[in-house]
């Protein structure tokens, strides 16, 4: 059943991490009565939602009172000060399960926080709770685990993997939340629950802590409702870390400082007829007027030709199922069957991919990242769909059930900047005829995370597809 949209900035849950920060700050709210907000209407919504595996009550009001008695002290950690926010359930958190959505580990409690978590802590951010996700972080679900739904339209797909991410965020259950993308799985949520993704370049962002997929190709990275509450978060958890060695040794930049600075002269890349080929019309439609838009704001616009991908996305199959193996050794394939079906031939798969089948997909990748190079030597940015079809109706059986053949077309516009590293944005940028979220993605290159946010900041001034949520 589809849900109207509404323009509800006034409401508490739906206002931006600003806006709650200078309550927060201004006294006109505690950092414990807004936490008992968002638990009460987790508590009153979720039951329908499912966006959360774990909900932390008790830790999470402890940390409220210790943040308000922090900004007694005249301790100010900064915007995200008593802000509740919520991981997917693949964030180590000490003392709290983590699950990865997988039954295997039911009972998984670590004894230190990820990198990621830690740093929300030291910035004053109130962990909420554990987002469901789909087993392991791949497609299909574990019949343990409860599918989330999508806020605006609970029969409809809310993408994959981070969708208790992209749910939460959506439906004011979280003022932001964390995900992860190893082929889209970012952007897949963010595109079908209608919120910002923001896709580090690949080791900007440390991985310390986090259950691995493909981990060459794992990336950690904010979801939100508006692209300065995203650039907040980024701010808070990216930057060098010594536990985990491919993390970038370089400080990352500030994305807030110069987020105002607007887009004129900005060369943004678009190739029309892939687009128009390979997505739906109702999403080629919405890319095409956020050209129009980006024009208006003063970018230059740039027809260009876009790589063979189709050539590089078997590739990601081969590179990504067998570095799941490797992540998987120690329970697979001696529990085999404690797996959900879906998971479980995702594995099988990578057992079958040779020494040599991994060589060839690597070489196709390095060739994929050097296409993508030259197409950085003549623009800035790239625009294209977040995921080439509308959110889909889905069949509880399907998500449960046996992989079928991968569609190589759901990824052509994702997995190709897992291969690269290369920094992501999704916004929001129109509405179905069905009242459903439309999706665009800028691409930048590596470490012009800055650039990427200005940008998004701009079409949000331009636009208002970013203040619309679901009517709950």
């Amino acid at each position: 059943m589809s849900r109207q949209s509404s323009k509800t900035s006034a409401q508490l849950h739906y206002m931006t991490i600003t806006q709650v920060s200078e309550l927060i700050h201004s006294g006109k709210i505690s950092a414990a009565e807004l936490s008992t907000h968002m638990l009460g209407r987790i508590d009153n919504l979720d039951p329908d939602i499912s966006a959360y595996a774990t909900v932390m009550r008790e830790e999470a009001l402890n940390a409220a009172r210790i943040a308000d008695q922090s900004l007694s002290d005249g301790i100010d950690k900064g915007p995200l000060h008593g802000v509740p926010i919520a991981v997917k359930d693949l964030c180590f958190t000490r003392g709290v399960r983590t699950m990865g959505g997988m039954s295997i580990y039911a009972k998984h409690v670590p004894d230190y926080d990820a990198t990621v978590v830690t740093r929300l802590a030291e910035a004053g951010a109130i962990i909420v709770g554990k987002l469901n996700l789909t087993e392991g972080a791949m497609i299909g679900y574990h019949r343990d685990f409860s599918i989330p739904a999508n806020p605006w339209a609970t029969d409809h797909w809310a993408g994959a993997s981070s969708s208790g991410s992209g749910a939460a965020t959506a439906a004011g259950l979280a003022f932001a939340t964390l995900g992860s993308d190893t082929g889209g799985s970012i952007r897949f949520p963010s595109a079908a629950c209608g919120v910002v993704g923001l896709k580090p370049t690949w080791g900007r962002v440390s991985r310390y802590g986090i259950m691995p997929l493909a981990e060459s190709l794992d990336h950690v990275g904010p979801m939100a409702r508006c692209t300065r509450d995203a650039a907040l978060i980024f701010e808070a958890i990216a930057g060098p870390d010594l536990h985990d060695a491919t993390c970038l040794h370089r400080p990352a930049p500030s994305v807030i400082e110069n987020i105002d600075a607007g887009i004129k002269g900005v060369r943004i890349g678009i190739d029309r007829e892939d687009i128009e080929r390979h997505a739906e019309p109702e999403v080629a439609a919405g890319i095409f007027a956020g050209a129009e838009i980006l024009s208006k704001l003063g970018a230059d616009i740039m027809e260009l030709v876009s790589p063979p991908v189709e050539t590089y996305l078997p590739a990601w199959t081969d590179i990504a199922s067998a570095e799941t193996c490797l992540a998987h050794q120690a329970t697979f394939p001696s529990r085999r069957d404690d797996y959900g079906v879906w998971f479980r031939n995702w594995l099988d798969l990578g057992s079958k991919v040779s020494g040599m089948d991994y060589a060839r997909a690597n070489n196709l990748r390095n060739a994929c990242i050097n296409e993508y190079r030259g197409l950085f030597g003549q623009v800035d940015l790239l625009l294209m769909p977040s995921m080439p079809i509308v959110p889909p109706i889905f069949k509880t059986e399907n998500l449960y059930g046996a992989m079928e053949a991968f569609d190589f077309n759901l990824v052509r516009y994702t997995a190709p900047f897992d291969f690269t590293g290369s920094p992501t944005l999704s916004l929001p940028c129109g509405m179905t005829d069905k009242g459903l979220p439309l999706s665009l993605q800028l691409i930048a290159r590596h470490e012009d995370e800055p650039l990427l946010c200005q940008a998004g900041h701009a079409f949000e001034q331009a636009t208002e597809w970013h203040t619309l949520h679901p009517n709950l």
